[in-house]
């Protein structure tokens, strides 16, 4: 399958601001409430489109936008959570840049989609680059945060690919609206029961939320979600890796972090492995015939 660049370079633009949420949420939210922050995040945004597109789900719909938005929200945000309270973030990152591997794999029992060695070598170009990008010397490793980073990826690799599979009989904003309101409520329960309830928001934390809400949800998954049913479920994966980059960078620009050669060296080789997955699944050029 032939991939526009102009659907790369659209669908690249959710995965980088994604990575702007580290900074958003350290600098612009109270601590300490990851799974209620992340209900705030999904459930507004996907009632918000709700109420614009006006349209339920129907018949077997309902069940496959519960499993789709527990596998791309509820489930991944939980494990994603518990990897990062568990994990140095450079190890739970990198744990999750496994990801575009997992999809090469899903995509071929569930899609039928060839497995191409370059996908291969691209994704675990990825997975280097965002390692050199934020692994530091002799990180911690626990178990469970391992083991939860690893379903996280999984689970959103699943979602991925699924979300190509099943493409409904309604609009993008409508499929969008289905899958943040499920992921929220779903969600809801979980962070009722293990968390506090916030402290009064100040403009700032509200500010925060409603970046993380309407641009960091409501269009940025409508541009995701676009994104995975026009691309090759290898090449919409690899894009993810520009969240870790983009963090790393409004570290260094807007929190005095500092850069290093090897940093740098993994933001090419994150840029690198996209465009190796995107030429991965470019058509060979036929030889010209008399």
């Amino acid at each position: 399958m032939k991939t526009s660049s102009f659907d790369l370079l659209i669908t690249a633009l959710a995965p980088a601001i994604w990575g702007s949420t580290y900074i958003v949420t350290t600098q612009f939210l109270p601590q300490g409430y990851p799974l209620t922050v992340a209900v705030l995040r999904a459930l507004p945004a996907g009632l918000l489109l709700l109420l614009f597109v006006r349209k339920l789900p129907w018949g077997t719909w309902w069940m496959r936008i519960a499993i789709l938005g527990v596998l791309n929200f509820s489930f991944f945000q939980a494990m994603l959570f518990i990897s990062a309270y568990r994990l140095p973030g450079g190890i739970a990152a990198t744990v999750g840049a496994i990801q575009p591997l997992v999809v090469v794999v899903l995509a071929r029992l569930l899609l039928g989609s060839p497995i191409h060695l370059l996908s291969v070598v691209a994704a675990i170009a990825g997975l280097v680059g965002v390692a050199m990008l934020v692994l530091a010397p002799g990180a911690a490793l626990d178990p469970l945060g391992i083991i939860a980073g690893l379903a996280g990826a999984a689970s959103m690799a699943a979602g991925t690919v699924l979300s190509r599979r099943w493409q409904p009989p309604a609009s993008l904003l409508t499929f969008t609206a289905w899958q943040l309101t499920a992921g929220g409520i779903l969600l809801l329960p979980v962070a009722f029961w293990f968390e506090p309830s916030l402290p009064p928001l100040t403009t700032t934390n509200l500010l925060g939320l409603a970046w993380l809400s309407l641009i960091g949800a409501a269009v940025t998954y409508v541009i995701w979600f676009r994104g995975v049913s026009r691309l090759p479920p290898s090449v919409a994966s690899s894009l993810l890796l520009l969240s870790p980059m983009v963090a790393v960078l409004l570290g260094w620009i807007f929190l005095d972090q500092t850069l290093s050669a090897v940093q740098i060296v993994g933001s090419l080789l994150v840029v690198a492995s996209i465009q190796l997955s995107h030429r991965a699944q470019s058509p060979s050029p036929q030889p010209a015939t008399r």
